[in-house]
């Protein structure tokens, strides 16, 4: 059976600078995913030019617009990058940039091509669930996205806020305090008889 080997991390993307290249559907789709899982993240996106869309959007967030052709000048101080363009050329292009720089990149719907994938996410608060089907089918990631939005309840954030607070008053080492939270937290896993 073949094995996800994905590591999944969760950036904070205020801190990175990502760059997408290109204007386009895939660009405007890959940037509304971006800011609805990290409104502060700081993005910059080179095309000659940008879907009506792709602008509004930007204004909500720390987004900034180039109107030119991808140069690879444009990866200075850039952590993370996105190709989106039409052109399989300028794509691979992009690719060869971002390794040559040790910058992190994803070359859309082009698995070899990508350092990482951006999956299906779940935000509930402070609880946050990503989904990854290795590259393979991004429709089952977005119908397991719509599952768990269904079945984790809206007042988790509370839980793990109150959790958080009772952390706080638990005496003793690192493990003691993990045993008991792993004690208190035991019935929410639990199947119902």
């Amino acid at each position: 059976m073949e094995r996800n080997n994905l590591y999944p991390i969760f950036l904070k993307s205020k801190s990175l600078n990502v760059l997408i290249v290109g204007g386009g559907n895939v660009a405007e789709e890959k940037l509304t995913f971006l800011l609805k899982s990290s409104p502060d993240a700081h993005v910059t996106m080179v095309s000659p030019m940008f879907r009506k869309g792709t602008v509004e959007l930007a204004k909500k967030g720390c987004v900034t617009l180039i109107e030119d052709i991808y140069n690879k000048s444009y990866l200075k101080g850039k952590h993370m990058v996105v190709a989106t363009t039409d052109i399989p050329e300028v794509n691979v292009q992009v690719w060869k940039d971002c390794r040559a720089e040790a910058k992190l990149v994803n070359v859309a719907d082009n698995p070899p091509y990508c350092d990482f994938y951006m999956g299906g996410i779940v935000t509930k608060g402070n609880v946050k669930v990503a989904i990854s089907t290795n590259g393979k089918s991004p429709t089952t990631a977005k119908r397991l996205r719509q599952f768990f939005e269904d079945v984790i309840p809206e007042n988790v954030d509370d839980l793990v806020k109150n959790l958080n607070e009772y952390r706080k008053t638990i005496k003793g080492d690192f493990e003691e305090k993990v045993e008991t939270l792993n004690e208190f937290t035991k019935g929410l896993i639990e199947k119902k008889k």
